[in-house]
């Protein structure tokens, strides 16, 4: 897809962070946003920054009922669907021993379920137009297991794998949709402030995540719709991404023994 102009794009999780900026985004570069959030005054703001070709929606990605009536929506009142982005996502800290299983189906559900839902609901549509386009967001935590982030790295390898089966399918296919898989390094959005944990830990894990993040959502959100521009099978962002990406490369399951030390480490010194 070499241009925006008049696409029409959904955008989940568009309330905040990459969601926001890539709404605005790709409203400036000319095209029909969808966008949507659990938090509808998010969702309308976000519409407001991205201006005329933008409408406001109130989703659950979680719900399939939901996302598939969206689907349905978007399609009927905008003509179209030419890109999705299911970015829509949520975090929490928690050992495997500390982790509920309300927690766990939680984060599963938006993470996960929410990709899934999107991709079946507006697939027929992406296909239907001639040329699709589906995004969805995993995180280099989709490249290494990291302590206390089992059920977000579940998620994001999750994300990858069915993503990347995807792709493939469709070039079996030969349907007009192209497939990309993004993992965004650290980027200064607030998912780690608003993620689930207790509070003295997550204000910690905020603080340092805070330190470390380097990219912005904007730079973020160029970087994606670079990408889409390419027809890339994987969007990293942020040099830290491109270094996360080759340490399983480099180290295979090796890397697990040092990541370990440096999180035992981490929690000694706090």
């Amino acid at each position: 897809m070499k241009q925006f102009a008049d696409k029409v794009v959904v955008v989940t999780g568009a309330g905040s962070g990459i969601g926001r900026a890539l709404a605005c985004e790709f409203a400036r570069r000319g095209a029909r946003v969808a966008l949507s959030d659990v938090v509808t005054a998010n969702a309308e703001e976000t519409a407001e920054l991205a201006g005329d070709g933008a409408r406001a929606y109130t989703l659950d990605v979680a719900d399939r009922s939901a996302v598939l009536a969206h689907a349905e929506e978007v399609a009927d009142e905008f003509g179209a669907v030419n890109v999705v982005v299911n970015n829509a996502g949520v975090a929490l800290g928690a050992t495997v021993e500390e982790m509920t299983f309300e927690d766990y189906d939680w984060l599963m559900g938006i993470n996960l379920g929410g990709v899934v839902n999107g991709t079946k609901a507006f697939l027929p549509h992406l296909i239907a137009s001639g040329e699709g386009h589906v995004v969805n967001i995993s995180s280099v935590f989709g490249f290494v297991g990291v302590p206390t982030q089992s059920a977000y790295n579940a998620a994001k390898f999750a994300v990858r794998g069915f993503t990347e089966a995807l792709r493939e399918e469709m070039l079996i296919a030969r349907h007009p949709v192209a497939v990309s898989c993004v993992h965004p390094g650290g980027i200064k959005t607030n998912i780690v402030r608003n993620s689930r944990s207790a509070a003295e830990d997550q204000e910690k894990a905020a603080r340092g995540f805070e330190r470390i993040a380097r990219t912005t959502p904007e730079k973020a959100a160029q970087t994606i719709l670079r990408g889409i521009e390419r027809k890339s099978a994987r969007i990293l962002i942020g040099p830290d991404a491109y270094v996360i990406d080759a340490i399983p490369r480099v180290l295979g399951s090796a890397y697990q023994r040092p990541l370990a030390a440096l999180a035992r480490l981490g929690l000694k010194q706090s």
